[in-house]
């Protein structure tokens, strides 16, 4: 016989009542973290939660199954939702639309908690002007071979970009092993304004940093350097923000920081139990972020400066599809990213050579959006196999379909 459900506990949070079900079941075994811990954890530092995801609509990322499993996105607000919840209707770049979720208080932060989200994925802009977004975001995305010290010297090279065009940026870790500077800005100019003096800053932290950064759109393309993601500034695209739980085994916490801390800390140092310690002790660190707006004069007339930016190759098919520079090479399509990983060793089995002269960035398991959830592509850049013993295209060892109903 099964043992009984847990009761769910009721949480009254400045006046109203979240309910919480399921409040002991473990979510973060390896730290024994439950359900109703991630919820206290966001009462606690909701005042840092709300700066960065309040008023704000934002995309459910639920981890209804564990921390194990593929969580899913979903953009619609639940119809049951309490009156302390906000909506706004967002219409995408594809021609859909969704009322999503805005979330203003405490009890706000726990209710979607309570829905298995763990990290918030705020839209940047402001639910009661959905065209113009406030805030400009910068993603320092390290490929693989790259350590934390690199990331500091790139973070710091774009804080003296943004300096030199009147703008202030505000360091977080995002909670994996990367840096976000989040900008403030007037909302005053477009999406596609906003995304393209994201895309000029990065070009000119590239240009400043040859070699440590890249502007490059394809991953294959970067090598061992710190990607500048200018396109997580694209309409339909959301980040983890500020104090956000991520979904690694040591419950880490995406954390703003002072730009004096970066050089010194470890993003691993950042957990739910020592950002509780840390939010109690100093507060939040961007407690004047929303005073701080700049305008994006400068980086657009940088843009003038640049001209636009190189466009790759295309296919000699007909198709008019982007062609890679690189000799790649897919290996799969999968639902997980453990499938992906799994099936990337076995294809290193079978070319025990060419997987010999592999550099750590030549290795692409990519996370890919589809209709609800992430699903993952597996591919190989043979740039540096020596051509002799390159493998040629075999057919994929899985090919997972995340659009197939």
């Amino acid at each position: 016989m099964s043992a009984a459900k847990t009761p769910a506990a009721v949480v009254e949070i400045d006046g109203e009542e979240v309910r919480v079900t399921s409040p002991d079941r473990v979510v973060f075994p390896d730290v024994g973290l439950t359900k109703l811990d991630i919820v206290n954890y966001y009462v606690a530092v909701a005042e840092g939660a709300l700066r960065g995801a309040g008023g704000r609509p934002m995309v459910l990322k639920r981890f209804v199954k564990g921390i194990d499993e593929e969580a899913f996105f979903q953009k619609r607000v639940p119809e049951s939702h309490p009156p302390y919840i906000d909506t706004a209707t967002l219409h995408y770049t594809r021609g859909t639309s969704a009322e999503e979720t805005v979330v203003r208080s405490a009890a706000g932060l726990a209710w979607v908690a309570n829905l298995g989200c763990l990290d918030l994925n705020p839209h940047p802009v402001r639910a009661e002007d959905l065209d113009h977004p406030d805030e400009l975001r910068v993603d320092l995305d390290p490929m693989p071979g790259v350590d934390w010290s690199q990331i500091v010297d790139v973070a710091y090279i774009a804080q003296e970009v943004l300096a030199d065009y009147e703008l202030v940026g505000w360091p977080k870790t995002s909670g994996s092993r990367g840096l976000h500077i989040l900008i403030r800005i007037r909302p005053e100019w477009s999406f596609a304004e906003v995304r393209l003096a994201a895309e000029s800053l990065a070009r000119e932290v590239e240009n400043r940093a040859p070699g440590l950064a890249s502007a490059r759109w394809w991953k294959e393309e970067r090598g061992e350097s710190v990607f500048v993601d200018f396109n997580q500034n694209a309409k339909d695209r959301t980040v983890a923000s500020a104090y956000s739980i991520r979904s690694l085994p040591d419950a880490r916490v995406s954390t703003p920081v002072e730009w004096s801390e970066v050089r010194a800390l470890k993003p691993e140092q950042f957990t739910v139990a020592t950002v509780l310690e840390r939010f109690a002790d100093i507060g939040d660190p961007h407690r004047g972020i929303d005073e701080a707006a700049g305008s994006l004069e400068g980086l657009l007339r940088l843009a003038e400066e640049l001209g636009p930016a190189e466009k790759p190759p295309r296919g000699s098919d007909g198709s008019g599809r982007r062609s890679s520079t690189m000799p790649l090479i897919e290996v799969a399509r999968t639902k997980t990213k453990g499938e992906a990983t799994q099936l990337y060793e076995q294809w290193r089995a079978g070319h025990p050579d060419a997987a010999a002269a592999l550099h750590p960035a030549d290795v692409l398991i990519d996370g890919m959006r589809g209709s609800s959830s992430l699903w993952y592509r597996v591919r190989v850049n043979l740039q540096h196999v020596p051509e002799g013993i390159r493998p040629a295209q075999e057919p994929l060892l899985a090919d997972y379909d995340p659009w197939a109903r």
